[in-house]
This record gives C-alpha cells, structure tokens and sequence, in this order.
C-alpha cells in the first residue's frame, strides 16, 4: 500500500507517467476491438427484452412444486406453442417462468397447465400480465430517458468546458454504452426496467470521471499560449496522469459492491432486481473508468489539433525542444532552480532535466550522472605519517 501511495503521489506530481495520449492510436484500437466484439454479439445473440418492454406473462410457481426447468418448458411449447424462459429462485425449488407475447386468454390457459404439471391448485400459481401497449411505452420511455440524457450532459459539458470536450465525453459513453450493452446480449441476461436504471446510472458515473479528467485537463492548459514548453497534448497527459490514482480508488470501491450485489442478486437470490441492477453497473463502472483514462482526453487531443492555433504553438514547442536538444520536460524541471546559470534545483542542466523527464513521462528508467565532487587536493592514499 505504501508503494501504492507513494506512486500516486508520484504520478501527481508528474516525476513518472504513463503516455496515455502518445499512445493513444493502440488504445483506439483496442477500443475499436471491444466494440466489434460488442456489436457482433449484440447482432449474434440479441437482447433478451422482458416483457415489461414486449408484453407477456411472468409465473411463479410455489416451493412445493415438483416442476422441473425442462418439465416447465414443455409444457408452455405444448400448451402455447411459444419458448419460456424459466429460472429457479433460491434454493426452494420454485421457478419464474416468462413467456413473451401473450393474450389474456393464451394467459389463462398457459397458468392453468402450469399448476396441472406441477401439482399445486390454480391459484397457489401467481401469475402476472402485462399487455404489449404497455411494453411499446415502456420502450420509448426508456429510449427517451437516454436520449434527454445524453443530450442534457452534452450540453453541460459544452458550457463547463467546451464543445470539443462535449463531443469527446459523447464518444466516451457511446463506448460505455455499447460495451454494456454488448456484454448484456452475451451473457443472455433478461432485459428490465433495473437494468434502464443500471444503464442510467452507468452513464451518470462515467461523466463524473470524465468531468474529473476534463476539469484538470482545463486546468493544465488554461495558459497554454504564454509557456513554451509543453504542448496540449502533453499536458492533457499530464492531466489523466494526475488523476488516474482517485478514478482507480474510485473505481475499486464501487466495483467490489457491486460485485458482492451481483452475487447475491444471481447466486442467492436467483435473479430478480438486484441483478438486473448489478451486471450494467459492474460492466459500465470498468468501462467508464476505461474510457475517461483512454478515450475522453486523447479524443479531445485530437480535436484540439485541428485548430490552426494550437497546431502552431505544439510547432513552435517541437521547434524550441529541437533547437535545446532535449526531449519532452516535466513540471518539475520547471521549478525554482539553485540560482547557477542553467541549472535546476538538483544541479542539472536544463537538457539533462528535460531528458531525464521524457524518460520519467515515457516509463524509461535513466542512470544519472553525476559530477564528481572535490574535497579538496587529495593525492592518492594517505600515508599514515603526521607531517
């Protein structure tokens, strides 16, 4: 822990870093892969809609019912010619059979076959129905939650900061929201009204961790014009990297929760709210926490370049750095230096600060050299003998 500690306060500082935005054309590719892989599952396998958003009927057969999961299924195929999807809750041996597009009638005769298979009287068998007018509007209720979403945070972020960091925070959770949604259509979880709420929560998660990186990025570059030593880029790494220890502490404490929520939920419960709620919020909260680090930041490099201004000064930057010798400095090469003439606080020279900074921003580990130092005029071994 404490190295941990002394790391983040390392990281802060900016003595060593990580090049998130140098390397940021491999993380797009990683990013790229991730969603490929989303949407083909998503194309593959689908979502499994409830019938909160498709109508239907959902079941619930007593703890003393002999019924089986493939006992249950039969008898819906037979009885209505349609697929349930049925799961056990707990260990009781009752079971939530639901079945999707249903009339009141088809309803009737599907609960009165399930009570016949499993043994138990009508009405020991709870049965509830939702028509399909009512899963069209849950639909476009939840489709219009999201959209008023994104567009109220667009617009947030647009005024707070400025409309390049709009548009990088949109493409920041269009990737949380893809990969969410991706990895719900792979494990063949049941789509609710908890998880909306999960989704919505997600979302409201990553714009908090990436209002966080914007904020300190706005910070770092709010006098960009009047220095010449770094360039946008480079302190919009220096911001991601002042920031990646609270979005990972973050992170971790609302992981470990979650997860616990989603054992409970799926293991002990055997379904229902909590894990609804869970597996959006497990899957959003590690993707956000990836997309404020690898995408939000150098997305908003890259618009940044675009402008005619800013591409000049990172110009006149290189051309300066060029002229030195030296590479990419560090805040603290900056600082305060001993008062001799081209030299930092530790008694190197302003190349040998800005080297040594490069290879601390780019994780490279460097030997110093240093001076020997003069005691005086000492000439080889003393004698021994008191003159």
């Amino acid at each position: 822990m404490a190295r941990l500690s002394t790391l983040g306060a390392r990281l802060y500082r900016g003595e060593t870093a990580y090049d998130f935005v140098g390397k940021r054309k491999f993380w797009y590719a990683i990013s790229v892969l991730l969603v490929i892989v989303s949407l083909t599952g998503l194309g593959v396998r689908g979502l499994f809609l409830g019938v909160e958003f498709q109508g239907g009927a959902v079941y619930n057969t007593p703890d003393s019912s002999s019924l089986t999961v493939e006992d249950a299924r039969e008898v819906v195929r037979e009885t209505v010619g349609q697929e349930a999807r049925v799961q056990t809750v707990g260990d009781s041996g009752a079971l939530r059979i639901q079945v999707t597009d249903l009339e009141t009638a088809q309803s009737d005769a599907t609960r009165a076959a399930i009570a016949d298979a499993a043994g138990v009287p009508l009405e020991q068998v709870d049965a509830e129905l939702v028509g399909p007018s009512w899963g069209e509007q849950m639909t476009e209720k939840a489709f219009q939650g999201m959209i008023i979403f994104m567009v109220l945070v667009c617009v947030y972020l647009a005024i707070t900061f400025e409309w390049r960091m709009s548009l990088a925070a949109m493409v920041a959770l269009l990737f949380d929201l893809i990969i969410t949604i991706g990895v719900y259509a792979l494990a063949g979880f049941e789509v609710t009204p908890g998880t909306v709420v999960g989704l919505l929560t997600v979302l409201s998660y990553s714009i908090y961790d990436t209002v966080v990186v914007f904020d300190k990025a706005q910070e770092k570059t709010a006098e960009l014009e009047k220095q010449s030593r770094f360039t946008y880029g480079e302190l919009g790494n220096q911001a991601v990297n002042a920031t990646i220890v609270r979005s990972m502490n973050t992170s971790i404490t609302g992981v470990l929760p979650v997860a616990a929520l989603l054992f409970i939920g799926t293991g002990l419960l055997g379904g229902g709210m909590l894990k609804d709620i869970a597996l959006p919020l497990l899957v959003g909260l590690i993707a956000g926490t990836y997309s404020s680090l690898f995408i939000a930041v150098p997305v908003v490099v890259d618009f940044k370049l675009r402008d005619p201004a800013i591409r000049a000064h990172e110009r006149n930057v290189l051309a300066k750095r060029a002229e030195r010798g030296g590479s990419a400095p560090s805040p603290a090469a900056g600082q305060p230096n001993s008062g001799l003439p081209g030299q930092s606080a530790e008694g190197r020279t302003e190349e040998e600060a800005d080297a040594a900074a490069h290879a601390a921003a780019t994780g490279q580990v460097t030997v110093e050299r240093r001076q020997p130092v003069s005691r005086g005029r000492t000439r080889g071994r003393p004698s021994g003998k008191r003159r």
